[in-house]
Order: structure tokens, then C-alpha cells, then sequence
């Protein structure tokens, strides 16, 4: 089953342009696969991702392998499921309690995702207020706003997956050799680089802080004094590089325009998290709670704590 519903998808795929487009323009009912026992719709599909975060379901979605996978299981899972309604499986009791509670653990996650969502919609109803207490925030804390020292770097890098550490840091050294010699480092770095990323334009990398790359990289970068100055061979996880100073950022104040979408996300999680965390607490706390500690405590089985002892010790 597995392999037939695998290839049966792979073609489909290129056909459908992807699978994510496909079924964006079905119906709930649009059968996704059949056998004589089941059927797999798309509103199978969608019930079934609803488990997922929900800034997981759009990357989901992109990755047909992923979506092929879920497909093969949900059909699996489906048609097992059909051969114990059959096979009565449904009938005995304690089956019933299990579907019964797996029952109550996606309302649950339902009635969670109810609550957080009210929660977020009381929040943007109260923008004005919210934005009085990020801006108190801000005034409160500027130090925690304000930016990293950033430096801006060109790079030449000489992979070590493709070549010896010691070949690599050889060629490293060549190119050093050149640019001493008067090379141009960008003009190097398209010819040279094995960053495929970066060496179209001439090795450059973006503005970045200290925290952002791997620390030995970002160590050599930072230590570097003046424009244009470069780096010895630095050895980093994937190779070695040469590093050049394109530009330096001091640390600076950000203003309050800047960072008040992050400071009311911030604030907006928080609350949403305040809402959610007391509506348990309240049913965890609730005045008619009654415990019937002597039927929990019969749950527990006790242990000779003698036997693992022995057990350690080695004795019988």
C-alpha cells in the first residue's frame, strides 16, 4: 500500500504543478486516494494538520515528500481502523474509554486555541492602551533596545567537506599571497570562494553582530581594525576563510517607532500566555474539586526497595 500510494502521488505531483496548489482548489469531500475499504479526502488532510502549530502549517504544506508521508499514514491509519470496526474492536469498553479520552484531548486542544484566540482578539481591541504600556516599556528599559556593534565582511571561503584541512588551508594561503600581491578581493572571491551563496557578489555578507555567526568566524571579523584590512586564514566548521572589513556599526539607541512592533508582540504573547495559564489554573484550583486520595494512592505500586538493593550489590 505504501509504495503504491507513494508513486502514485510522485506522478501526481509535477502534473499538479505541487501539491500545496492541488489542494488549495478542492473541496473537503475531493477524494485525495481510495482502496475497496477506504477513502482518504482533502478534508481528512486538513482535519489532520490541525495538530500542527499553526505557523507550521504553511512551510508544511510546501514540502510534498511531507505531505506524502502524512498521506501514506493517514491511509494506513484509516484503513486498520475500518478492519477493527469490523472486527468489533469498537465495541469493547475499554476501547470506548480510550477513544473517550483521545476524544477529550483534541477538544481540549480546541477549547486552548478558543481561549488564545479571544485572549488575542481582547488584546488588538485595546491597541491604545497596550501601546501606553510598551512605550512605559521602553522608557523603562532603553539599554535592552539598543543595537549590537555590527560589522559588514566580505569572504573567501575553502571548503573542507570537498578537499583536506590541509589542502584547504593551503589554497587559503595562495589567495592570501595574491591579494597582497594586489588582488582584488571580490574579483578573487567569485573566482576562488566555494560559498555559492555569496561569491556572485564577490564574497559579500550582510550586517551582522558577534552573536550571529560561528565564533571563530565572527571573532577574526570583529578583531579586524580598519576598512579593507583581512584576516589571516580563519578555520570555521566548514573550511577556512579569508575575511575582509567592509564596514563598521557602533552600538546605538534604537527609537521607540523602531522596536514597538516587537515590544507589542512581546506584550501581546505575554498576555495571551496570562489568559490561557489562568483559565487552567482556575480549574485546577476550582472550590468544588473533591479528591478521593485513597483510590489515587491504590494506583501506586509499592516497591521493595530491598530487591534494587540486592540487585546493586549483587546479591540474591
Amino acid at each position: 500500500m505504501r509504495f503504491a500510494l507513494l508513486t502514485v502521488l510522485s506522478l501526481a505531483l509535477p502534473a499538479l504543478g505541487g501539491f500545496g496548489a492541488a489542494l488549495a482548489q478542492g473541496a473537503p469531500d475531493q477524494v485525495l486516494a481510495e482502496t475497496a475499504t477506504v477513502k482518504l479526502t482533502r478534508g481528512d488532510y486538513e482535519a489532520d494538520i490541525q495538530a500542527l502549530p499553526p505557523d507550521m502549517r504553511g512551510a508544511f504544506a510546501t514540502d510534498p515528500r511531507r505531505i506524502t508521508k502524512l498521506l501514506n499514514n493517514m491511509l494506513v491509519g484509516k484503513t486498520l481502523a475500518e478492519e477493527a470496526r469490523k472486527a468489533g474492536a469498537d465495541q469493547d469498553p475499554m476501547v470506548q474509554r480510550r477513544i473517550a479520552i483521545e476524544t477529550d484531548k483534541v477538544l481540549a486542544q480546541v477549547q486552548i486555541q478558543r481561549i488564545e484566540r479571544a485572549a488575542g482578539a481582547e488584546f488588538d481591541s485595546k491597541t491604545d492602551q497596550f501601546l501606553l504600556k510598551a512605550r512605559e516599556r521602553y522608557t523603562v528599559d532603553k539599554d535592552k533596545y539598543r543595537t549590537q556593534e555590527e560589522v559588514s565582511v566580505s569572504h573567501i571561503l575553502f571548503s573542507i567537506r570537498t578537499r583536506t584541512p590541509e589542502a584547504a588551508l593551503a589554497l587559503a594561503q595562495e589567495a592570501q599571497a595574491k591579494l597582497r600581491a594586489g588582488a582584488d578581493f571580490a574579483n578573487l572571491a567569485r573566482e576562488l570562494s566555494d560559498d555559492t551563496v555569496t561569491k556572485g557578489a564577490g564574497g559579500h555578507l550582510d550586517w551582522f553582530a558577534s552573536t550571529q555567526y560561528e565564533p571563530a568566524f565572527a571573532k577574526a571579523a570583529f578583531e579586524l581594525k580598519n576598512i579593507g584590512d583581512v584576516s589571516e586564514p580563519v578555520l570555521s566548521h566548514i573550511g577556512y576563510h579569508l575575511i575582509r572589513l567592509d564596514g563598521r556599526r557602533a552600538p546605538r539607541a534604537q527609537s521607540f517607532d523602531e522596536v514597538k512592533g516587537q515590544i507589542m508582540a512581546d506584550l501581546r504573547q505575554a498576555y495571551v500566555g496570562e489568559q490561557r495559564d489562568a483559565r487552567i489554573a482556575a480549574i485546577q484550583t476550582d472550590p468544588t474539586l473533591k479528591v478521593n486520595q485513597p483510590a489515587i494512592d491504590s494506583l501506586i505500586v509499592p516497591v521493595d526497595s530491598s530487591i534494587f538493593k540486592r540487585a546493586l550489590s549483587g546479591s540474591k
